[in-house]
């Protein structure tokens, strides 16, 4: 059973952030429609390792993308490449190191900021490189990459927690407040989103600390939170442990890809 899916990677969103300020998602859990789990970011914590861990299932220091000052392409296979091999449509609306990490590198916006080629492992993409991009923008950059090409996968990766974290740090207003933000706009999608078949899959690379940072063990930088909503999830909340490099392996299961990743069999129902 194939399912398309939806990846949210709310950049920089602490745990506790997300478990005390975003009242859409805890509403749909009380409801029984989603469910909340913690999980562990691996090390560093920074966020172009993590995008490849999340999007590979390979830890950083057995990816090699250990900082974000390394710019080349993924030698791993990635949820990307693995699901254009075998005949998915895949698409993001994404930070523009998802780009080099997965399509070319290095980027330069006027050729790479929109793709579209079914020759690229993201196929159909919308990149960016501002840190203060609009969330909101960036989510109708991806529903209109969904309209319009109904991708079998979609990534939708916002900036704003993350830079708002560096601004003002994990115990301020300002970023409780934009986690507040991004629960409100995801509250203009997901309805639609599985009323088209998607299951859907909200985390984070990583989460943010009180020096205006992250990239270490502390657990306010590393623990960040997976919000599950869809029929293909088993919902139990208990007794059930996930490893940030499981997440790719959900995925392709989602996807009925053929792959070697891991993943938790008792998140999904088989």
């Amino acid at each position: 059973m194939s399912s398309k899916t939806i990846l949210v990677v709310l950049d920089g969103l602490n745990y506790q952030v997300a478990h005390d300020c975003m009242g859409y998602l805890t509403g749909l859990i009380e409801h029984q429609r989603a469910t909340l789990y913690k999980i562990q970011s691996e090390l560093p914590s920074m966020s172009r390792p993590l995008y490849e861990c999340l999007l590979t299932g390979i830890s950083p220091v057995n990816s090699g993308i250990v900082n974000n000052d390394i710019v080349r392409l993924s030698n791993q296979d990635s949820i990307f490449s693995l699901a254009t091999s075998q005949g998915k449509t895949t698409a993001a609306a994404a930070y523009h190191w998802v780009s080099e990490l997965y399509n070319i590198a290095p980027y330069h916006a006027t050729r790479d900021r929109f793709t579209n080629s079914k020759q690229l492992n993201i196929q159909h993409g919308c990149f960016y490189h501002w840190d203060h991009y609009p969330d909101e923008a960036l989510f109708l950059d991806a529903e209109h990459l969904r309209r319009t090409h109904q991708p079998d996968f979609l990534l939708i990766h916002p900036m704003n927690i993350d830079d708002i974290g560096h601004k003002f740090g994990l115990d301020s207003r300002q970023y409780r407040n934009s986690a507040r933000t991004a629960d409100i706009i995801l509250s203009n999608y997901i309805d639609d989103w599985v009323n088209d078949g998607y299951q859907v899959l909200i985390t984070s690379d990583h989460g943010m600390n009180n020096d205006l940072s992250h990239g270490g063990n502390l657990p306010e930088e590393r623990d960040v939170p997976l919000f599950v909503i869809g029929e293909r999830f088993t919902h139990q909340a208990d007794n059930i442990q996930i490893k940030q490099t499981d997440i790719c392996g959900v995925l392709c299961q989602l996807l009925s890809l053929k792959h070697n990743k891991t993943y938790p069999q008792e998140l999904l129902v088989l």
